[in-house]
């Protein structure tokens, strides 16, 4: 028997949905970083990015638990001298939801260059609008 290893040529991405709205964020990420890496197919390969596009919609309305939403705090380098700052998950919400989930769904994946090109198959979104329509995504449940 031989060990089948997946193809750049012969991978065919497929499009998912996701509703954020009540669910909690670190089980939202981990479902979009699997999903991203490949890892629900049974043709699943480390080293080849075989994985899905996820568009995830009402980002703005995602949950969290415990008192994470005024505790945690996101750091932000200019790259001067005195340069860094911080921003609450709170005021993050406000401002940019969309990053909430992108960042959290980025730690998820691997370090390595190839996790670069798999982020680009993340589509974040905070209201229920999404320009995807034409990909026609398949709704899933997390």
């Amino acid at each position: 028997m031989k060990t089948f290893l997946a193809k750049n040529e012969t991978v065919q991405p497929k499009w998912h949905l996701i509703d954020a709205e009540g669910v909690v964020l670190g089980r939202l990420a981990v479902k979009a970083a699997n999903i991203i890496r490949g890892r629900h197919k049974a043709s699943y390969t480390p080293s080849v990015d075989n994985g899905d596009f996820v568009v995830i919609i009402n980002a703005e309305k995602v949950a969290l638990t415990g008192k994470k939403e005024v505790q945690n705090e996101y750091m932000f380098f200019s790259g001067f001298v005195g340069g860094e700052s911080y921003r609450k998950l709170s005021e993050q919400r406000e401002r940019h939801p969309e990053f909430i989930i992108e960042h959290a769904v980025k730690g998820m994946l691997p370090k390595n260059r190839i996790a670069a090109k798999m982020l680009t198959k993340l589509r974040v979104f905070a209201g229920p609008k999404h320009t995807h329509e034409a990909n026609n995504p398949v709704k899933i449940a997390v």
